[in-house]
């Protein structure tokens, strides 16, 4: 069995993020899959239970708009039931990138393994990784 971590990172930061919660699949005795978003399918991530999606804060506190914007759009009528981990990092602002997609994958039908994401202030520190290990185990026990 398997978990999707699909994930878009600009600094490393939220690599570091995706990379812990892969460390809690794994944990659990699953298979973490770390997929950089250009790389993944969204009908096939929707085929999955439970899966992580990553990304920072860019601009005004918004989702990456090339890659992870895009995705998310194709991906967000596929998500009703689904139980995602939503993580990510940023630089500035007070987090409301996170709470905005929080809101919007849960208006989609999705169940948030945290309600409102995981966030670190610019590099993950330990606490933030160790949250997002802890976060990838029970996601993959809920897969």
């Amino acid at each position: 069995m398997s978990v999707s971590i699909v994930y878009w990172s600009g600094t490393g930061n939220t690599e570091a993020m995706a990379r812990a919660v892969a460390k809690g699949v794994e944990s659990a005795g699953k298979n973490a899959v770390l997929l950089e978003v250009d790389a993944a399918d969204a009908a096939a991530l929707s085929e999955e239970d439970a899966f992580a999606l990553g990304c920072p804060s860019m601009g005004a506190e918004e989702l990456e708009e090339s890659e992870m914007e895009p995705f998310v759009i194709e991906l967000e009528p596929l998500v009703s039931g689904k139980k995602i981990l939503l993580f990510g990092s940023y630089g500035w602002g007070d987090g409301e990138w996170m709470r905005s997609w929080a809101e919007r994958m849960k208006a989609a039908g999705a169940v948030l393994v945290r309600e409102e994401g995981i966030i670190a202030n610019e590099t993950p520190d330990g606490n933030a990784l160790a949250e997002c290990e802890a976060a990838g185990k029970e996601l993959a026990e809920l897969s």
